[in-house]
């Protein structure tokens, strides 16, 4: 039995990144960048206006309250390059600055003495002091060329697109999305939320469990099937996980030491290589990790609910950051709202709650219902408190490690906590 730090050592090693493609942003949503992005363009492209209003020129003086000019043109979003020889100029929000001109006085701050026939101004006066550079966006101001806008390892979201859209970025290069193959063994459990328990049955809550929470770790489930405590039955799901082009295979249940525990032999019968099979944590204890024959990930997670979610969290996550060029996560630390004292010398994981006290500070709070059997907690929690192997009784106020419910997502904090 190892240690939770020697183990993920031993994960990452292994979680090489995949292979890389080539794709337009619009198609790159939720993919991570494998290369970094530099811009090619200014952004904005053009000194241009942020408010409707008539562009000036005010040079080193200050242009002041009651002068007069008159319009000598206007400039409208779209508009191209024009050269501003005299006077004021219309110009509207986003329009490019005529040349010669350096400040824009808004409509609000502008009187107009005379309009033409058809409703134009052709004179006005300021109403307010008017500064070089005022409500003038600048070109480059928010990317100037040859700037690095996007590191490689980074996830893309719909901010992401929207630079990459501004900056005419037409491909990216990404990390292809890991393919995940999820087997639940049990004789008991029952799919078909239609059948009827028969003595000694159960539901299947982990394969929807952790087919969903793999999606939302940015992998694509490719496999889904559940086994009875059969060997012949779980190498033939292996298979067609494997003829389905998964990268990693996660199975559960059949991984501690009784007599239907027949993984960790079944695995090394088909040239397995088992780079460890229990960890010194709680829950899920019993989990293994290892590399099939032909290259693919294995991870052998318990088949209690929460111990298997603990797996996927702590074990698995970490290795589809790893696969996907993402660089290993850090947790919050945040005081304890409340005294926990741990009955083993384990790294415990622990259903929390993070919220802000009534003096507005952080707490993470163990709820409880801790068994490895309890989900209804998971509904309360929203993120996982670590209490490492070393620390036996932390006190109300002791910082703790704190992680998202997912490793792409925070503790939400959306309640106030006594």
């Amino acid at each position: 039995m190892i240690g939770y730090s020697e183990a993920l050592e031993i994960i990452l090693r292994e979680s090489a990144r995949l292979e890389t493609l080539r794709c337009a942003p619009e198609h790159a949503l939720g993919h991570v960048l494998a290369e970094s992005i530099a811009s090619d363009e200014y952004l904005p492209p053009f000194d241009n206006s942020a408010m409707d209003g008539f562009a000036l020129h005010v040079g080193g003086a200050t242009l002041r309250t009651g002068t007069e000019f008159d319009v000598a043109g206007a400039q409208a979003a779209g508009d191209a390059r024009v050269e501003a020889v005299h006077g004021a100029w219309e110009i509207m929000t986003g329009a490019r600055m005529p040349e010669g001109l350096d400040a824009v006085a808004p409509v609000e701050q502008v009187e107009v003495l005379a309009r033409d026939a058809d409703g134009r101004p052709v004179r006005i006066c300021l109403t307010a002091d008017v500064e070089a550079g005022q409500h003038v966006r600048r070109r480059g101001e928010d990317v100037m060329r040859g700037t690095e806008v996007l590191e490689a390892g980074t996830r893309l979201g719909p901010q992401h697109l929207m630079v990459l859209a501004a900056l005419g970025v037409q491909s990216v290069s990404v990390v292809r999305r890991p393919l995940v193959a999820v087997i639940t063994t049990g004789r008991e459990l029952v799919d078909d939320p239609a059948q009827p328990l028969a003595s000694g049955e159960i539901r299947n809550s982990n394969g929807p469990f952790l087919a969903a929470r793999v999606i939302a770790a940015g992998a694509d489930v490719v496999f889904r099937e559940t086994v009875s405590d059969d060997p012949a039955a779980f190498l033939s799901a292996l298979e067609r996980a494997l003829d389905a082009g998964a990268d990693v295979v996660l199975s559960t249940g059949a991984v501690s030491m009784g007599r239907y525990d027949f993984v960790p032999d079944a695995l090394r019968g088909v040239g397995a290589t088992l780079h460890f099979h229990k960890v010194r944590i709680r829950p899920g204890k019993p989990l293994l990790f290892g590399r099939l024959a032909g290259g693919q990930l294995y991870f052998g997670l318990p088949g209690n609910p929460v111990s298997s979610a603990v797996g996927l969290r702590f074990f698995v996550e970490p290795s589809l950051r790893a696969l996907t060029g993402i660089a290993p996560e850090r947790p919050l630390r945040v005081p304890l709202a409340a005294a926990y004292r741990k009955r083993a010398p384990l790294r415990f994981h622990l259903k929390g709650r993070v919220a802000v006290d009534e003096t507005g500070r952080l707490q993470a709070r163990v709820l409880p219902g801790q068994e490895s059997f309890r989900i209804m907690p998971l509904l309360a929690a929203n993120a996982w408190i670590v209490v490492p192997e070393e620390a036996e009784a932390p006190e109300a106020g002791d910082l703790v490690e704190v992680y998202g419910l997912g490793h792409l997502e925070a503790p939400l904090m959306d309640e106030v906590q006594a």
